[in-house]
C-alpha cells in the first residue's frame, strides 16, 4: 500500500496506538473516547471506519479541528461528541467508552493531586472491561538526566518541565483505579531528551 494511502486511512496515529489495533484490542463497534485529543491525529482512523467517536479537550481551537474532521470522516457523527473540557472534569457518562485513549496528556499535570484528578477523569468514563491506552512522560531509563523543579515536575535535557511518573508510581495508580496490565510497560528513550512511557491497562471487574 502507497505511504500517502497509509497517511490518508491512519492519519499521524501513535505508533503505539497502532499496535493496539494490529493486536485486535480496538475493533469495531467499539466506542472510542480521546480524553485529551489535542488535533485529532489519533482519531482519522476510527472516523474514517465508522467508530462511534467521542473526545474532549481544554482548547477550543483543537476541538474545533476535530469537529471538522468529524464533519468530513464521519458527518452522522453529533458536534456534542466532541466537548470543550480538560480531562479532569469530562462530562461524559460514567462507563460510556469501550477504548479511551489518553496520548502525551497527564504529563501536563500541575502536581500530584492534579494528576490523580486527570487520571480518574479519563478512567471514569470506561467500561468494566475496557482498554485504557496511555501514552506519557516518565523517568523510566533515564532516572539520573532530570533537574526536579517540585515535587514530581521536573526539566527534561530536552528543556521542557513536565510531570513524571515512574514503573512505581504507575503500579500503585493502576492498583488503586481498579486496572490491570494488558501489556508490559514499554519506555522509549527518545535520544536521551525524554522518555516516553506507554501503559495499556484493563478495567477489572469490581
Amino acid at each position: 500500500m502507497p505511504i500517502s494511502t497509509l497517511q490518508e486511512q491512519f492519519g499521524h496515529i501513535d505508533i503505539y496506538l497502532f499496535d493496539q489495533l494490529l493486536k485486535g484490542r480496538i475493533s469495531p463497534g467499539m466506542r472510542i473516547l480521546d480524553a485529551g485529543c489535542g488535533s485529532g491525529r489519533n482519531l482519522v482512523y476510527f472516523l474514517r471506519q465508522g467508530y462511534e467517536v467521542y473526545a474532549a479537550d481544554a482548547d477550543p481551537l483543537a476541538v474545533e479541528g476535530v469537529r471538522a474532521l468529524a464533519r468530513r470522516f464521519a458527518p452522522t457523527l453529533p458536534a456534542s461528541n466532541f466537548r470543550v473540557e480538560p480531562v479532569e472534569r469530562i462530562s461524559f457518562d460514567d462507563a460510556c467508552a469501550d477504548v479511551v485513549v489518553s496520548n502525551t496528556v497527564l504529563h501536563f499535570a500541575r502536581d500530584d493531586a492534579h494528576f490523580e484528578t486527570m487520571l480518574r477523569g479519563s478512567w471514569r468514563v470506561l467500561k468494566t472491561g475496557g482498554l485504557f491506552f496511555c501514552r506519557l512522560a516518565s523517568t523510566i531509563g533515564m532516572e539520573s538526566q532530570f533537574k526536579r523543579a517540585q515535587g514530581r515536575r521536573f526539566v527534561s535535557p530536552d528543556g521542557a518541565e513536565r510531570y513524571l511518573v515512574d514503573a512505581a508510581l504507575l503500579a500503585s495508580m493502576a492498583e488503586q483505579i481498579g486496572g490491570e496490565l494488558a501489556e508490559p510497560l514499554k519506555t522509549t528513550v527518545v535520544q536521551d531528551q525524554r522518555a516516553m512511557t506507554t501503559w495499556v491497562l484493563q478495567k477489572k471487574l469490581q
